[in-house]
This record gives C-alpha cells, structure tokens and sequence, in this order.
C-alpha cells in the first residue's frame, strides 16, 4: 500500500472520531467535568495529528510535482 493512500485512510478515520467525539460534547451526553477534560484532550490530540499528517501529505505531493522553476534570477 502506498504511504499517500495511508495517510488518507488515517486521516478519515481521524475525521470520523473527531466527529464523533464533538457530537459527544455538544449534545450534553458528558455527565461531569472529567469526562469533559478527557474528551477535549482527545479532539486537541487528535486536529494535531491531523495537521501533521496532511502537512506530510502535502509536501509528499509536492515533492511529486512537474518541473520546479527557479524565479531567483542571477545578473
């Protein structure tokens, strides 16, 4: 399996729990204060993982790009 292809899968399935914990937040169903904090620990963990993967992600496609042109012109 390619590494885009599982950055990509593990990306959804960051998505998916990070849905799933927010509806858990807004919907009320956190009984007390330490579930709360827990949670919210989990959704900060999570968005930065995520970050650091689609930033893996991105350079990988640009690294896969055409031609890079160089703009810095010597005279």
């Amino acid at each position: 399996m390619q590494l885009e292809t599982v950055i990509r899968k593990l990306l959804k399935y960051i998505n998916t729990r990070l849905q799933s914990l927010s509806i858990s937040v807004t919907s009320g169903a956190i009984d007390n204060m330490e579930k709360y904090r827990y949670i919210i620990g989990q959704i900060s963990a999570l968005e930065a993982t995520k970050q650091e993967l689609s930033n893996l992600l991105e350079d990988k496609e640009l690294e896969n790009e055409g031609t890079v042109v160089d703009i810095n012109t010597k005279q």
